[in-house]
């Protein structure tokens, strides 16, 4: 590969989301990924800054806010519009140590000025809710999308723009191109040890909506639940559940602990889904930073790196391709 090529190791959201926009700008780009399914596979898909906010996180939720304008001004473009699943996030308290917690995060954002709805009457806005549940908040700009649609629209647009797939690779020096971006998750220390990247385990459900069944939930509800955090993510067939969240070095296989965890959970607050179909256990590895900050940006006059984006992969994959795409006009303009 000659001129301006490229060079992506990873073909999750974030190694396609680059790979895309690299192409649009008219670069030569092969993706260099694996069979294997990674943590794009597992994820919810939610593109929520509000509700996963928390004081304290205030970098990261500035960047998933800009992240999130992108998604509404033109990363989905190109991608078909049933990939958007939901078009708001419902969060609410179980009980009243969980309500302190949603006052709390309310008032930090509205501190940051972005305020959110609070609302007393939850179940006169999903009123699936188990009875009791009353206090909450919207945030009527997030989204969620199926992340398994995204990836394979995103892979198809990638095609035709006219992507070159290869295999993995085991060393920088393999990837044959100008420049080199890693995007390759928990793997992108093996490629550049000094990379502060760890595997963080999760496991996430996906529930299935049977005939006689109440109907799908029409937005994203997260809850807490007695200081646990649970997710419920709309599907066309369906609900995904999650996630926990633990260090458990590599292991995929998912536990009863957290399986129970997160069923208890939902139908605490969604009874109804007690009478879905529980169609899929699944856990991936998210790759976490010490700081929860993902990490992209120039290592060296060809390396490039957009790695480390924990559980905020879906949300960020906009604003790393259009952090990267900088970096890349920077290399070509060097090259004239």
């Amino acid at each position: 590969m000659t001129g301006n090529s490229l060079a992506v190791i990873g073909g999750g959201v974030i190694g396609l989301a680059v790979a895309r926009r690299a192409l649009l700008d008219g670069w030569t780009v092969r993706v260099h990924r694996t069979e294997d399914r990674g943590a794009s596979w597992v994820a919810g898909g939610m593109l929520a800054p509000h509700s996963e906010g928390w004081p304290g996180e205030e970098k990261l939720l500035n960047v998933g806010l800009e992240s999130l304008r992108l998604w509404h001004s033109g990363f989905l473009d190109g991608l078909p519009a049933d990939v958007v699943t939901a078009r708001e996030s419902l969060v609410v308290a179980v009980d009243r140590a969980d309500a302190a917690d949603l006052k709390t995060v309310g008032e930090w954002l509205a501190a940051q000025g972005h305020p959110v709805t609070m609302t007393s009457s939850a179940r006169d806005i999903e009123p699936l809710l188990a009875q009791g549940i009353r206090h909450g908040f919207r945030a009527e700009t997030e989204l969620a999308v199926d992340n398994r649609a995204v990836v394979q629209a995103l892979s198809s647009h990638c095609e035709r723009l006219g992507v070159q797939w290869a295999p993995p690779v085991a060393d920088l020096a393999d990837a044959e191109a100008d420049t080199v971006v890693i995007a390759n998750g928990i793997d992108a220390p093996t490629l550049w040890p000094d990379l502060p990247i760890r595997p963080v385990k999760g496991e996430v459900l996906r529930l299935r909506w049977r005939r006689g069944c109440m109907p799908v939930p029409q937005r994203v509800i997260r809850a807490r639940v007695h200081g646990r955090q649970v997710y419920l993510v709309p599907r066309a067939d369906g609900v995904v559940v999650g996630a926990t969240q633990y260090e458990h070095g590599r292991d995929t296989a998912p536990a009863v602990t957290g399986v129970r965890e997160l069923l208890d959970d939902a139908c605490a607050v969604l009874p109804a889904l007690g009478e879905y179909e529980l169609a899929e256990c699944a856990a991936g590895l998210r790759p976490m930073t010490p700081d929860g900050l993902p990490i992209v940006r120039r290592l060296d006059e060809r390396t490039l790196v957009a790695a480390g984006h924990g559980r905020n992969g879906f949300l960020l994959a906009p604003w790393t391709a259009q952090r990267i795409a900088a970096e890349l006009d920077v290399t070509v303009g060097v090259g004239r």
